[in-house]
């Protein structure tokens, strides 16, 4: 060791057992830098419509977990964790702090909304416009995709393809979701080889979540032998407690071909009430007609309860409610006031262990249309 990183040595280890400090102080360690602290989070919006707006949170620290409060309470380590941007329509203090192990909590942002919405209010919606003349990719500050071929817990066939995915099977010159120039949007499920299927499995996540208020989209499903389209929700906190603590709405869910009446199930899924042990209700529809046709499924989310309708929301066919809804399921908890908001899925599963296989009654290919998502306030 040179006589400099002697020196240096010195200097921050001066004071040691038996002698002074540098400074004649009687300093026992080395020097310990003041606590760094987190970045307080930026606070940004977007407007929706009629004067809501989607929040997005943001610390320049890395790796920093924002939390936040939308009661004008101080957040905690407690507080909802911020996992994406989220609406805002009604009239709310919100507070947010970011954390870091081992550094000092930031300072809390605050920002105040007072849109003044009126109940019944349309505030987020997307319609699929497409005046292009070609197909078009579903907006991508919207949708995201899930992708593979896991099975996704329930044995599915298919291989679920993102816009413009090369990854085989998956064919961009063959999209399996995309917005039409009839201006709808259309997942589409393909057959690209014997035994071998595509489709798509769009999602909101990190992107655009909501919570409370009225949820609705106008579908037009396909049924056949091993078809399972669905239209519903999971919660942001999906990442940190996993499914299916984070809670999962199910507003349009059916699988295989058209029955008579033919019908939707409406479901509710959290810890305790999953699969044979979950909440599910069949909706019937009116005679001479199908779920091949066009059809309005929403969803009215309420502190307490989560209530669905078919084509007319004043008059919902099931009603659940925190506790009543559970009280014949052991250890079941309600997920769906947490705090935190719900990303959207629009997907068309072929196979798995509800529908089982297709068989040579099944047509490819085959799509679930949508004309319209919409979010009104409650």
């Amino acid at each position: 060791m040179g006589g400099l990183s002697l020196f240096l040595t010195a200097l921050i280890w001066a004071g040691g057992s038996g002698s002074g400090g540098l400074d004649g102080s009687n300093s026992t360690g080395p020097v310990t830098p003041a606590q760094a602290q987190v970045a307080t989070p930026a606070i940004t919006t977007k407007a929706a419509q009629a004067g809501a707006q989607i929040v997005s949170l943001a610390s320049t620290t890395p790796g920093a977990t924002i939390h936040y409060t939308v009661d004008g309470g101080a957040p905690t380590p407690s507080s909802t964790v911020y996992e994406a941007p989220f609406l805002v329509a009604s009239n709310l203090t919100l507070n947010a702090y970011a954390t870091l192990t081992g550094d000092k909590p930031s300072a809390v942002a605050t920002k105040v909304f007072a849109p003044d919405i009126a109940s019944g209010t349309l505030v987020w919606s997307d319609e699929f416009t497409n005046a292009t003349g070609s197909n078009q990719q579903p907006d991508p500050a919207v949708w995201t995709y899930d992708t593979g071929n896991s099975g996704f817990g329930n044995h599915e066939l298919e291989n679920y393809c993102a816009w413009g995915s090369t990854a085989a099977p998956c064919d961009p010159a063959n999209p399996n979701a995309y917005v039409g120039t009839d201006g709808y949007l259309h997942v589409v499920a393909r057959q690209p080889a014997p035994g071998v299927f595509t489709s798509a499995r769009m999602k909101t996540q990190g992107l655009f979540s909501l919570q409370y208020g009225r949820l609705e989209a106008k579908i037009w499903v396909p049924e056949g032998q091993g078809y399972w389209p669905a239209f519903w929700t999971l919660g942001n906190n999906i990442a940190t407690v996993d499914w299916p603590a984070c809670g999962e709405m199910d507003i349009m869910e059916r699988v295989n071909a058209a029955l008579t009446p033919d019908w939707n199930e409406g479901s509710v899924h959290g810890t305790g009430f999953t699969g044979d042990v979950g909440l599910g209700t069949l909706y019937h529809f009116p005679a001479g007609q199908t779920a091949a046709g066009w059809h309005t499924y929403g969803m009215i989310w309420k502190p307490g309860s989560v209530a669905y309708y078919i084509d007319d929301p004043a008059s919902p066919y099931v009603t659940y409610t925190n506790p009543a809804s559970l009280s014949r399921l052991s250890g079941a908890v309600w997920p769906f006031d947490s705090g935190d908001s719900a990303f959207l899925l629009v997907n068309l599963a072929v196979g798995g262990d509800w529908p089982k296989n297709p068989n040579a009654s099944t047509t490819f290919p085959a799509s679930l249309l949508v004309d319209y998502v919409r979010f009104y306030t409650n």
